[in-house]
């Protein structure tokens, strides 16, 4: 009578801890406002623009370290434009290659992120006036003294920018000067590829880099300016023609009122300098806890919404696994195989953009999370289960029967308990993989903690500083979670 006392007790707690996530998930989907390219009015009839952006590219966007806001060339002059021209915008920092995947997808009706004008790419976009006439210089490390020029990078390895003018000039030159040429996303990746001599130089928009040096990024310029690369403003071919309209009409207005020049200067002319030197850790940590802990809740919430759905997916294809039906037996084989033999990423990209891309919806960057996390975890659930059910002994179950308990019954009271001690363990070390699996959501602008780190030091340039604060806190994370779930497996199967 204990033991079935018990039983039902267990039932309904995990009942209530299910319907208690999925509430968590709701608010947690609510609070992230889907990315939709359709244009949206407020309750003044003012249209609302989706426009994504980059994440690091100082100084035309980044995190003001101490608001959190984003700042920049590109952000005041998008939002004094709108005010000018009567809409509003939605900003979505995503990354420089996923802004251009979004207003590809339909997912933004415009991209604004220091993307310079290119006849490849007008085949793609359509394109503002240019806002900004830029360039591209070489810099190495401050105590490199042996780098001086092009003609000393033969044989070895620069960085530039994907998909920027950067990216293509430095491969023009290495040709001429024989040396190799390796993209990276970041602007704070490059330079610490720099400064930790991974790569000797680093070829970037003057602006970005004369930037990154007043901040204290510990690089400086050896050439002159190549001269080139106009930045614009971009929406899809064919589509978003007001909104393009707009922003040429304000910028002139803006050029010819002076406040375009005024925000130019704001972070050109002089820079608000934070030495990367200028306090320690802990004066850090209490400077980024805002957004540290915004992208912590984040984590959390996705990891755990994403679990209790894996955990259901993982208990029904796993008794699919052992059922005598051939075609539930394939079933689950086929959903494991392709779960299990795809990369996360390749399913966070196709949920995010493949999707309402095909199906014409507005795409949901928390709910293409979940479906990203959920179907590669059950997949590794689901072989947990089936290894743990068939880990005990078949004359349980013959036993069960010879007492006059039908299947079903038997499997409650008899198999599953068991089972569910043999497989707490690997439960438990799934739901550690998952937490930092969600990290990897940061591609699709998903704002979870390792994502709100990489905005802090795309802007102050404190990159160690910050990994190192980031790696303590999911430790600390994972650590009470591990503590957690193992409290409740003692407590369960005592």
């Amino acid at each position: 009578m204990r033991k079935k006392q018990s039983w039902r007790r267990l039932r309904v707690g995990t009942a209530a801890a299910f319907a208690a996530v999925l509430l968590l998930g709701t608010a947690a989907a609510a609070t992230a406002s889907p990315l939709s390219a359709d244009v949206q009015k407020t309750a003044d009839d003012t249209p609302t623009y989706v426009i994504a952006t980059d994440t690091t590219f100082a100084p035309f966007e980044f995190r003001d370290t101490k608001s959190g806001d984003l700042v920049g060339i590109d952000m005041d002059m998008i939002q004094e434009i709108a005010k000018q021209e009567g809409f509003k915008v939605d900003i979505r920092s995503l990354g420089f290659q996923a802004a251009l995947s979004a207003v590809q997808a339909g997912q933004a009706d415009g991209v604004i992120a220091g993307m310079s004008i290119t006849d490849e790419r007008k085949e793609i976009f359509d394109f503002s006036e240019p806002y900004f006439e830029s360039g591209v210089q070489m810099a190495v490390a401050a105590n490199d003294n042996d780098t001086k020029g092009y003609e000393d990078l033969k044989g070895k390895t620069v960085v530039a920018k994907s998909g920027t003018q950067g990216l293509l000039e430095a491969e023009k030159l290495a040709t001429k000067y024989d040396f190799k040429v390796k993209a990276l996303d970041q602007s704070a990746t490059m330079y610490e590829s720099v400064k930790n001599k991974s790569a000797v130089a680093v070829f970037d928009d003057y602006p970005v880099l004369a930037y990154g040096i007043a901040q204290g990024n510990g690089l400086k310029v050896v050439t002159e300016k190549i001269p080139g690369g106009e930045y614009g403003f971009a929406v899809a071919k064919g589509k978003n023609s007001e909104l393009l309209a707009s922003f040429n009409d304000g910028l002139a207005q803006l050029k010819a009122d002076g406040d375009y020049q005024k925000i130019v200067d704001r972070y050109l002319a002089a820079p608000e300098t934070e030495a990367s030197s200028n306090g320690n850790i802990f004066e850090l940590l209490q400077q980024s806890w805002p957004a540290l802990s915004k992208g912590l809740w984040n984590t959390l919430a996705i990891t755990i919404v994403s679990f209790v759905i894996a955990l259901v997916l993982g208990l029904v294809f796993g008794f699919m696994k052992i059922s005598g039906s051939r075609i539930l037996r394939g079933i689950a084989t086929v959903y494991v195989a392709i779960f299990r033999g795809t990369p996360i990423l390749v399913w966070a990209f196709l949920f995010y953009f493949g999707l309402p891309q095909l199906t014409g919806s507005p795409g949901d960057v928390f709910m293409a999370g979940v479906a990203t996390l959920s179907l590669n975890a059950g997949a590794y659930l689901t072989e947990i289960v089936r290894g743990g059910l068939q880990a005990v002994d078949p004359g349980q179950m013959e036993a069960a029967r010879s007492l006059g308990l039908g299947w079903g019954r038997s499997m409650q009271r008899v198999v599953v308990p068991q089972a569910t001690k043999i497989t707490m363990p690997s439960i438990i070390n799934q739901l550690v993989i998952t937490l930092k699996d969600s990290s990897l959501l940061l591609t699709i602008g998903f704002a979870e903690l390792l994502y709100q780190a990489q905005q802090i030091y795309a802007a102050n340039f404190r990159t160690t500083e910050m990994l190192i604060i980031v790696g303590l806190m999911y430790f600390v994370v994972i650590t009470l979670l591990t503590w957690l779930a193992n409290m409740v497996d003692k407590r369960v199967n005592k």
